[in-house]
């Protein structure tokens, strides 16, 4: 694989001031920098930006189309690019679940019990067990997908029971606001839920917040983010 140079440096350069910038929001928040996870979210850059960032130490990349990854990762594994951890942050339509199987190290954008349940089935049948996190609408946005609090206080016991999925956490995703303070309400809330979960359901593991992207990451940390999902400022602004 012949990977640019100057594309090289480039990725390189915006991972350490992604990461400057991470470490610099835990510390205003009293956490280690190793507290926050990045996930580099890769949907839509090609195989080659990918190598790069893992060439510069990135190991976890963010996908959200099941049909755009699944080439990708054979194409990784053709290249030996092994030490990508692979992370689902789309939703998934009931009908694709079975595809969900197999790859990923963590499922983001588990919206709602249909889809947890259909999981827990497929992994059952292929004799796993899937690490995933649940998506709460916390914004209650139309356009966005996910639970609503209420509805996850209501069904947590029954997706807590699951045999084929392991929940560990909570995700949602913000408006974009042109004012990155503006969604630090959003991020409040949903620490402030998965605080009420782990009461509530004290044998659940409720330990990660997926939270925050390119423009509102920073506060997201501050508010107890232990995953961001961050694109464009590593990758730069995509063509589609």
């Amino acid at each position: 694989m012949v990977i640019d140079v100057v594309r090289r440096s480039e990725i390189a350069t915006n991972l350490a001031a992604v990461r400057q910038r991470m470490a610099a929001a835990a510390k205003r928040s009293r956490r280690a920098p190793d507290a926050v996870r990045l996930v580099a979210v890769s949907k839509t850059y090609p195989l080659t930006d990918i190598a790069a960032a893992l060439a510069a130490g990135q190991q976890d990349f963010g996908e959200n189309r099941l049909e755009e990854v699944r080439p990708k990762v054979a194409a990784a594994q053709a290249e030996g690019l092994g030490a990508i951890r692979w992370h689902l942050i789309g939703t998934i339509q009931s009908r694709k679940s079975s595809d969900a199987v197999g790859p990923f190290v963590l499922i983001h954008a588990v919206d709602r019990a249909k889809i947890a349940q259909r999981l827990s089935r497929d992994a059952q049948a292929a004799g796993c067990v899937l690490d995933v996190l649940l998506e709460v609408n916390v914004s209650g946005e139309a356009s966005k997908h996910g639970f609503t609090p209420t509805e996850l206080l209501a069904t947590a016991g029954d997706l807590l029971a699951l045999p084929g999925i392991r929940v560990g956490g909570l995700m949602t995703m913000a408006p974009f606001e042109l004012a990155a303070e503006a969604t630090r309400s959003v991020f409040r809330s949903l620490r402030e839920l998965r605080d009420e979960l782990v009461v509530r359901f004290p044998a659940g593991d409720w330990r990660e917040l997926s939270m925050g992207m390119t423009n509102d990451f920073e506060v997201a940390i501050e508010e107890g983010a232990t995953i961001v999902r961050i694109g464009s400022a590593i990758f730069g602004v995509r063509n589609r």
